[in-house]
């Protein structure tokens, strides 16, 4: 009976020791740190590394089934330290045999190998720190280990709950994500498995990536053939830089778009790889970082290990797609999403793949030969192969968990056909060649500076993106006030200007930016379509001692539906400090409705 196994235990890993963190605050303003703001605060910062190893001992926790042995370190920020294939004895991510910091991450100490879970910025303030964790067992015989933090820079929530199934090859990683604070936030989550590298390694895009950018969207390059500068390194007249061993200096790069679920990497030489899975709509994501296989890589290599070799990042990013791009946490909002992370054997360069099968096509002189790889059972599937609406080719697939089967069939045009994998008459996958690319878009432009903005709309939309990217130089005000100077009646304006000066603590100046963007939206209707300025005014009255009056305000936001559910929760915290709690029951009732 096939089963997952969970066990703790103590294991001895060679490190090399960091110093004390300084007790002192470093407040770093205008550092920029990953193309956005490098504060720390109230993090402290760590800026030493011992050259000599030690044996140190940690916590960790391991789940395993007949196919995979997955590593868990909780005391290094609950990353993934190991992912071992158990069918074919492949490390799928990259397993770094020593703890060997360098000073490269956000608050000092950062390490290389295994899935690092970046949030709520690049990278993990908390990478080397240790976080909860516990262990659940599944009815259907799942275990998960669920890791998380409330993180100290805006106090939002983040887990990752790590599942093993009986059957399955693939690990599932639920993710959620929650802000318990009464403003908005902004956040990033990626996933960062490193994967080992080598001349026969290949980065697996989709096959409708045909363009990547830089961090920022600053630079782009045609893609897997470039064919000019990127990284200031000339690749002319083309170049396939989903190869390792094409790039000697160090480059990241994300991909413009894709349809697809999926990115990888690929071993020809071990014939194995790793995949990631998620919804684009939610995961749309896709990115490769190295240091180059140059020179400076190797040093780059030496610094971060003793002897295990090179190494790419393969990261993925949920509700972003870019590296900063950061997605919006509304008051008390919970964002949950599910990713997985699958080694696969056989099918090379893939054209497809989800949970259920994955497959690749290599085109022959008059044939196909079509690879399926099933990370779960696959039983009574049917593998066809068109030639447009004409089935040309069929055959039955039955597959056990991690096993691959390899189908070859007549094909007189192998530039025009389908591939679809079905199950009692369902598509569960498929792949149509398309010849036609999108046009390689043009880099992202620099913000101009308040003056030079045409409209107040822009200057909105500019104060906003700079308070949602935090950014590093630039300041959200000047773009509020440029825009008041020019019509001080504006409603978004007022609101935003308003928030702004209540995130820095200057409750009373807010107040009076919060009634005149509500006396914008009164104008002509005491109603207003949006009661988000009441909300904001109720925060800064509270914030002054203005109870009576904040609980005015707070009870005119929940006419929005929109803000019931904050504006609900606010009312029944003020009703408790009355001491009227069966109001606050009420009013607790109402908010968790919404």
């Amino acid at each position: 009976m096939k089963k997952v196994l969970v066990r703790q235990e103590k294991v001895t890993i060679p490190t090399y020791p960091i110093s004390a963190y300084d007790k002192n605050p470093m407040f770093l303003e205008k550092r920029v740190y990953q193309g956005s703001s490098g504060r720390v605060y109230p993090h402290p910062v760590c800026e030493g590394v011992s050259d000599t190893k030690i044996d140190r001992e940690y916590d960790a926790i391991y789940l395993e089934n007949d196919y995979l042995l997955v590593m868990i370190l909780p005391e290094l920020g609950g990353r993934i330290q190991r992912m071992y294939d158990k069918t074919n004895g492949y490390d799928a991510v990259y397993y770094n045999e020593v703890i060997k910091p360098a000073l490269v991450g956000l608050a000092g100490p950062w390490i290389s190998g295994g899935i690092e879970f970046n949030w709520p910025q690049h990278h993990r303030p908390s990478t080397y720190d240790p976080t909860d964790w516990k262990i659940e067992n599944g009815a259907d015989g799942s275990v998960t280990v669920w890791v998380g933090e409330t993180e100290k820079m805006f106090h939002t929530k983040g887990m990752a709950g790590f599942t093993l199934y009986p059957d399955r090859a693939y690990l599932e990683i639920h993710g959620q994500v929650y802000n318990p604070t009464d403003r908005p936030q902004t956040f990033l989550w990626w996933a960062n498995p490193a994967v080992p590298v080598n001349d026969a390694t290949q980065s697996i895009f989709p096959p409708d990536v045909h363009a990547v950018m830089d961090h920022g969207k600053r630079a782009v390059s045609k893609f897997p053939i470039a064919d000019g500068v990127y990284y200031k390194y000339d690749y002319a007249p083309g170049t396939d830089i989903s190869r390792y061993k094409n790039i000697p200096v160090p480059t990241s790069y994300m991909a413009y778009h894709s349809d697809y679920n999926f990115i990888g990497n690929y071993d020809y030489d071990r014939k194995a790889g790793l995949l990631h899975i998620a919804d684009h709509h939610v995961s749309p994501g896709k990115k490769q970082w190295t240091w180059g296989c140059g020179d400076f890589g190797k040093a780059w290599d030496r610094n971060l290990t003793d002897e295990n070799g090179p190494y790419i990042e393969l990261m993925t990013g949920m509700f972003t797609d870019n590296q900063p791009d950061f997605t919006f946490l509304k008051p008390y909002e919970e964002k949950s999403f599910t990713q997985y992370f699958m080694p696969y054997k056989q099918a090379g360069a893939l054209k497809n793949a989800d949970t259920q099968v994955a497959f690749g096509v290599q085109e022959g002189e008059g044939k196909l030969c079509v690879t399926l790889y099933a990370p779960a059972p696959l039983a009574d599937a049917e593998l066809q192969i068109l030639c447009g609406d004409t089935v040309v080719f069929t055959q039955n697939i039955t597959l056990d968990t991690a096993q691959s089967c390899t189908v070859t069939a007549a094909m007189p045009d192998t530039k025009h056909y389908t591939v679809r994998v079905l199950r009692s008459g369902k598509t569960l996958l498929d792949y149509t060649p398309c010849y036609k690319q999108e046009p390689v878009p043009a880099p992202a432009e620099e913000i101009p500076a308040p003056e030079k903005l045409e409209t107040t709309e822009r200057l909105f939309l500019a104060a906003t993106h700079l308070e949602q990217y935090r950014h590093a130089t630039r300041d959200a005000g000047d773009y509020y006030r440029e825009g008041l100077r020019r019509d001080a009646t504006d409603l978004r304006l007022n609101n935003g200007y308003g928030k702004y000066l209540y995130n820095k603590g200057l409750f009373a100046e807010s107040e009076g930016y919060f009634r005149a963007a509500i006396k914008t939206a009164t104008w002509k209707n005491p109603n207003p379509y949006d009661c988000e300025p009441y909300y904001n005014l109720g925060l800064a009255l509270l914030r002054q001692g203005k109870q009576e009056a904040a609980f005015d305000a707070f009870y005119k936001a929940t006419w929005d539906g929109s803000m019931q559910g904050r504006a609900f929760y606010q009312l029944a915290c003020l009703s408790s400090l009355r001491g009227e709690y069966s109001d606050c029951l009420l009013y607790t009732s109402d908010a968790a409705d919404e």
